[in-house]
């Protein structure tokens, strides 16, 4: 399932099978395929520029739980012709269909990219002894115009005095830092066991959310109310990054062990205070088998009775991706 049916280079639209691997702007192979990205509509650290799959997807196969084929393969970017069934499929983890095929438009790579970091410094914009950067990507079609346009942001910014400095990064010098921002979440290893959560909330919310959790949970370390176990979890860290364009917050705790009570007071807590600014449980990885009965936070009760219905209505067996998305009815 890894053929690529037809490409149209006029209207930069790709039919494939599920099982092609996306491959990024660089060229370097990823581990996911098509299919998966569809079916948890995965978003990304360009999500800001291309936006949504729910806005990329053209169509899709499907095939449906009695074996059903259901084949929508449009490359139209415009129909207006009923309901847009695909969508239903996009995120739905597998649980309503099994994606076979997609029709999606693919943008074409900016001939011009641009990088840099930006920190609320006024020292070295890569010493590590400072709370916040910002790593800044813009893709265009003149790389001297482009520059132009980081000249005049940052400029702007700094005579506002809503960043202290910041360096343009080309090359290897790029391709690093956005290395070391894929790999933070690794580094978090190196102090303990990390809780990763994915949040969705207004920008204007992301510092105060980890700064919160922080003052929560050490309060919670100080009278040790983490557990009634005497061997509880004890808190190391809280710390936040993530995607500050579109609000999506990767908030992580790290403690030097896992431990299900502890654990269930975290999610809970952040949970709560993602629905407390009207924020989403999961910004771009789903809701898989962990998050399901925390769905409450993030969508009311007669939406999941609406999700339950749809379910019903494609799967009333129940036999594609069992327990997952939606909770267990009551």
């Amino acid at each position: 399932m890894n053929r690529i049916r037809n490409l149209d280079l006029d209207s930069n639209v790709l039919v494939c099978d599920a099982g092609c691997i996306l491959q990024d702007l660089d060229n370097h192979l990823d581990h996911c395929h098509i299919g998966g990205n569809v079916s948890t509509n995965a978003g990304g650290i360009r999500y800001l520029r291309y936006g949504s799959l729910h806005g990329s997807v053209l169509g899709l196969e499907v095939v449906l739980a009695d074996g059903t084929v259901l084949n929508n393969l449009s490359t139209l970017r415009k129909d207006s012709t009923g309901y847009d069934i695909k969508q239903i499929f996009i995120g739905a983890e597998g649980t309503l269909g099994v994606v076979t095929g997609v029709s999606i438009v693919v943008p074409q790579k900016p001939k011009s990219m641009e990088f840099s970091l930006f920190s609320h410094s006024m020292a070295d914009p890569l010493s590590l002894e400072f709370d916040y950067y910002i790593l800044i990507e813009i893709g265009g079609s003149n790389s001297a115009h482009d520059e132009q346009k980081f000249e005049n942001l940052f400029n702007d910014l700094q005579d506002s005095g809503t960043i202290g400095d910041g360096i343009l990064l080309q090359g290897g010098k790029a391709e690093k830092m956005w290395h070391l921002r894929e790999s933070m979440i690794y580094s978090h290893n190196k102090f303990g066991q990390t809780l990763t959560f994915d949040i969705s909330i207004p920008v204007a919310y992301m510092e105060d959310a980890v700064l919160e959790m922080r003052r929560k949970f050490a309060d919670l370390e100080i009278n040790r109310r983490f557990s009634s176990s005497p061997d509880a979890p004890h808190l190391r860290y809280v710390t936040g990054f993530g995607h500050l364009g579109d609000g999506n917050l990767h908030l992580n705790v790290v403690v030097d062990r896992y431990n299900a009570e502890t654990t269930h007071i975290f999610e809970t807590s952040i949970f709560e205070y993602a629905a407390g600014h009207h924020g989403s449980i999961s910004a771009e990885h789903g809701l898989g088998s962990i998050k399901p009965e925390f769905l409450h936070f993030s969508k009311s009760p007669e939406m999941v009775a609406a999700m339950h219905k749809i379910k019903h209505a494609f799967d009333p067996n129940g036999i594609l991706n069992p327990y997952k998305v939606l909770p267990t009815e009551q």
